[in-house]
């Protein structure tokens, strides 16, 4: 999957058009992946391992965030119909779960669901939300305001890298919009496999980190 342009050799203005046009093109072929791909684990997709992710942060552009001026959910469409009547939350409440049962409509009706961020333990899908790992107004203080809606739409509903997640409902409402230097899962066991899914999230799609936000990263992927 084409990734975008080294963000230091561009001033923003430039890089952030540029990451607009290439992601725009590659959310038809994301979304091709994610249906014609294996079938799918009871998890997200494995991220890089700590040794790739601490070289993708290290070639990150470390940036003061931006400003949530302009930001709005519906610029980020989600959930996309993925097959049929199954949009990208039912999918993912497939693959995350154990013995899924889903009706006409796609819509999970009973199953078991291990949350990774608390080690929590479902039985009922309402009781759980689908996470961006990277969120949609972090993404978008960090590079994304500048995308078309189309490349937005396609991290909103990327099913090919780790970028979604089944969680607990207020362990995920409690994150917000919050990066690693601000909020990590409960659960510390899970902290370098969460920092491995953020660094490839944010290197595939060319997005900043700021000062602090990197200094986290670093202490977490040297800690795997």
């Amino acid at each position: 999957m084409p990734r975008g342009p080294a963000p230091a050799a561009h001033p923003p203005t430039r890089r952030r058009h540029r990451r607009g046009t290439l992601l725009a093109l590659t959310t038809g072929l994301s979304l091709l992946a994610a249906l014609t791909g294996p079938a799918a684990e009871a998890a997200p997709p494995t991220p890089v391992s700590a040794a790739t992710a601490r070289t993708y942060l290290a070639r990150l552009t470390v940036a003061p965030e931006g400003s949530s001026a302009g930001y709005s959910r519906s610029k980020f469409p989600h959930w996309s119909t993925v097959s049929g009547t199954c949009n990208t939350r039912e999918v993912v409440l497939e693959r995350d779960g154990t013995d899924v049962v889903q009706n006409a409509a796609c819509a999970a009706v009973s199953g078991t669901w291990t949350s990774a961020y608390d080690g929590a333990v479902w039985t009922a899908a309402s009781d759980l939300d689908i996470d961006h790992v990277v969120p949609l107004s972090e993404a978008w203080r960090s590079g994304a305001d500048g995308w078309t809606t189309s490349a937005r739409k396609g991290f909103a509903n990327d099913l090919v890298r780790p970028q979604l997640i089944a969680v607990t409902d207020n362990v995920n409402q409690a994150k917000g919009d919050k990066d690693p230097a601000e909020w990590l899962p409960p659960s510390a066991s899970y902290h370098c496999v969460y920092a491995r899914m953020w660094v490839q999230v944010k290197e595939h799609y060319a997005l900043d980190v700021d000062p602090a936000e990197k200094s986290a990263l670093a202490d977490l992927l040297d800690s795997c």
